[in-house]
């Protein structure tokens, strides 16, 4: 009930301390008793020491002090008044100051209450806002202990692996997802774990799937823990498996095309010397030499199929800046590897080209691969890639600082000798590149090698925009 009292702003508690000051010397003068009233000084004291400084204090006791001398009603003696004086004194300015410690340690203790309560607050916060993002997160998120039982799962986790309702608490991983089950714990190691896996994982009713797993291992008051998320790759496996498929078919039309050119070449001259053969009338009696012209018109006919490609379904608007993008994050750091310097002139802003992302940039690794076997022994080594945005085109231009070439004749043609493995490398980049109505060339005129494909920009051509125009419309009308 005292704290009462106690509590409030400075002014208030120093005219409470006055005015009972004044009451205490009003009755100590008035009051004709032999009783020294000094003692009830004490109480304006305590209301002083929980506002002023210790100093200010201790200024109070004293001014109290005389007070209590000035209307004492005994005579004063100074063998009698200094000891009494020096005891008031004593009472008053340590009873202040002691108010004055416990006002300020109460002061301390609000204080850390109001920070306790405080963080407890923001971390009530956290704990809901951090239950809130697993339990809503759309990877599955699960706690083991060192043996593989399962702690905690959220929901994602629970359609992931086909369970209901929340009973993958207690069940082993190694149900679930093997490898995690033969991680070993930070006890086993004294190394935590902090990396991620592909491996297969199995659905409760013997589904099996692949899962990325992102996972780490720690320490706690109650032992090892294993942190693992998990998601579902199966689907980007699928993609991956059929865009290689794709590339593989398209590749392995132009290399058959390639292939049958040549054959027809050859069949040409074997006609050629066949139709002198029969003009000369040496062997028409001869059954193997008639059989040899009908195997030759045979395998012409084979050669001359043609496996046209269906390009107006792969082309599409690509965004070149995320191409790029893609490019360096697979070609930098195999050119530092290589002690080789990487040099990107690209503009801030590159409209969308007609192409296919993913021959765009196999074409482009192409070149760069090239470049690399060229810069083995250069002294100086760098790549340099420049993009230049035309009114309809946007031009690549990949350059090296390698010896060159020194003969461009036969540079796009297949089966060269003296070229790695078939020599279909500028052939294939080349014939994809035109698939999309783009154009791949060597420009002889720069230093170095210096190869330049030029893409079409998406609706720079009547029939592109509208191709592309109902191809927007087919997907509004999908998307309803």
């Amino acid at each position: 009930m005292i704290f009462r009292y106690l509590h409030g702003s400075t002014r208030v508690v120093l005219a409470r301390a006055g005015v009972l000051i004044a009451i205490i010397a009003l009755v100590d003068w008035r009051v004709d008793l032999n009783i020294s009233f000094g003692f009830l000084y004490l109480f304006p004291v305590i209301l002083i020491g929980t506002v002023l400084s210790r100093w200010q204090i201790v200024l109070a006791a004293l001014f109290c002090t005389l007070l209590s001398d000035l209307f004492d009603p005994f005579a004063f003696t100074l063998v009698n008044a200094l000891p009494q004086d020096i005891l008031v004194f004593t009472s008053l300015a340590g009873t202040g100051l002691f108010a004055y410690e416990v006002m300020r340690s109460r002061r301390r203790e609000a204080e850390n209450l109001q920070r306790v309560e405080a963080e407890a607050a923001a971390r009530r916060e956290a704990e809901e806002q951090l239950e809130f993002l697993i339990d809503s997160s759309p990877a599955a998120i699960l706690t083991m202990t060192s043996n593989g039982r399962i702690l905690l799962a959220n929901a994602a986790a629970h359609r992931l692996f086909g369970v209901a309702g929340a009973e993958l608490p207690g069940k082993s991983i190694s149900r679930y997802i093997p490898a995690l089950g033969c991680v070993p714990s930070i006890e086993q190691t004294r190394q935590p774990f902090r990396t991620e896996m592909q491996c297969r994982g199995e659905r409760e009713h013997g589904d099996v799937f692949l899962a990325n797993v992102f996972f780490s291992t720690y320490q706690t008051a109650s032992g090892p823990r294993l942190a693992a998320l998990v998601v579902d790759a199966s689907e980007e496996l699928r993609e991956r498996e059929e865009s290689n498929l794709e590339q593989l078919l398209a590749g392995s039309r132009i290399l058959v095309g390639a292939v049958s050119h040549e054959i027809r070449n050859v069949c040409g001259a074997i006609a050629v010397i066949h139709e002198n053969l029969v003009r000369s009338g040496t062997l028409n009696s001869n059954k193997d030499f008639e059989a040899l012209g009908s195997l030759v018109e045979t395998l012409n006919k084979i050669a001359c199929l043609e496996l046209k490609q269906s390009t107006s379904a792969e082309v599409e608007s690509v965004d070149l800046a995320e191409t790029l993008d893609d490019l360096r994050i697979v070609l930098e750091p195999y050119c530092e590897e290589a002690e080789i310097g990487v040099h990107w002139e690209i503009p801030s802003e590159i409209p969308p080209v007609l192409a296919d992302r993913h021959r765009l940039l196999q074409v482009l690794l192409n070149l760069t691969k090239n470049s690399e076997r060229a810069l083995e022994n250069a002294d100086i080594r760098v790549i340099d890639f420049k993009v230049v945005v035309g009114d309809e085109t946007v031009t690549i231009r990949v350059s090296d600082t390698g010896p060159g070439i020194t003969s461009a004749d036969k540079l796009f043609q297949p089966f060269q000798k003296g070229a790695d493995s078939t020599g279909l490398g500028l052939y294939l980049s080349r014939a994809f590149v035109r698939s999309f109505r783009g154009d791949l060339r060597h420009d002889p005129a720069c230093p170095g090698c210096s190869f330049v494909i030029d893409l079409a920009i998406a609706g720079s051509h009547p029939a592109d925009r509208a191709r592309l125009g109902k191809h927007a419309t087919h997907s509004a009308v999908v998307a309803r």
